[in-house]
């Protein structure tokens, strides 16, 4: 089954200094059909004025996977990390058993945007952790995050993959989704998924697949969740 998530049905929030969008659940936005696809829980895509951002707040119990689409944060946590995310690379954070920490644009003159991803652990607790890393742009797919930190990815405490999907124009990419539930987010670009066409911003939820099939009708970028049932 394939499922079409479009970007303009999301959840909306506007706070002057804020613009975000909700793929699940979040904040103010409740949706009990969009509470989270298997341990995907959070995707929010983000646009913060110049200079402003997120006050130090609190998590637990969570993987924070953050991408930088334009711009810089500025990243202050309660585990001692002062670091800057710069656009093109990823961030995870293990809330663990608490951390605080904040995020602000680090420019005072351009936007940021980020898209900001969470996901549920398969075990609670633990000391926080961080950590940040470019992967060089490659076709096809990048493993960005995965239980065992396979192929240099960065190590995520649940049974799932994060990748990233780079396709050219008139090229095609297949995926197994066999025993497994996926779910794509759109970056850029126009995808043919079934007899669905995928624009940026929207998802598709997958599930009962035995493959999956993406065809690029442009440049495409992806981000790819490969999760439990």
């Amino acid at each position: 089954m394939l499922t079409l998530r479009k970007a303009d049905e999301r959840g909306k929030a506007e706070f002057g200094w804020l613009k975000s969008r909700h793929s699940f659940s979040f904040g103010s936005y409740y949706d009990p059909a969009h509470m989270g696809f298997s341990a995907l829980r959070v995707i929010n895509d983000d646009w913060v004025a110049p200079g402003a951002g997120f006050d130090s707040h609190g998590h637990r119990d969570m993987e924070i996977i953050t991408l930088v689409l334009q711009g810089a944060i500025v990243h202050k946590d309660s585990a001692g990390n002062e670091k800057i995310l710069p656009a093109g690379e990823f961030q995870l954070m293990s809330a663990g058993s608490g951390v605080y920490h904040s995020e602000y644009n680090a420019s005072q003159t351009e936007e940021l945007r980020f898209l900001q991803i969470w996901i549920m652990p398969d075990r609670q607790g633990g000391a926080p952790g961080y950590q940040q890393q470019h992967f060089a742009s490659k076709p096809g797919l990048t493993l960005i995050a995965s239980a065992d930190g396979r192929d240099g990815s960065l190590v995520l405490k649940q049974q799932a993959q994060l990748l990233r999907a780079s396709i050219s124009a008139d090229e095609h990419l297949t995926y197994p989704a066999a025993g497994r539930k996926l779910y794509l987010h759109l970056i850029s670009g126009e995808l043919k998924v079934g007899n669905h066409t995928v624009y940026p911003g929207d998802g598709v939820m997958v599930s009962d697949q035995t493959d999956l099939l993406l065809m690029a009708t442009a440049d495409s970028e992806a981000l790819l969740f490969n999760l439990p049932l």
